[in-house]
């Protein structure tokens, strides 16, 4: 994967994550819900351990 460069989140800035599932299998996505078209997903498989929020 290749990333440019990319702004600082706004500070109203409003980023969830779900695991979407379809036919074609879990797909784990993360958004910024406050921007139209700020979102990335990939196959839930391959996505990082994240540790839980305390």
């Amino acid at each position: 994967m290749v990333m440019g460069p990319h702004p600082q989140p706004a500070p109203n800035a409003t980023v969830v994550s779900s695991i979407d599932s379809d036919s074609g299998g879990d797909e784990y996505v993360i958004a910024d819900i406050s921007t139209d078209d700020a979102w990335l997903s990939m196959e839930a498989t391959a996505a990082p351990a994240l540790t839980a929020w305390r």
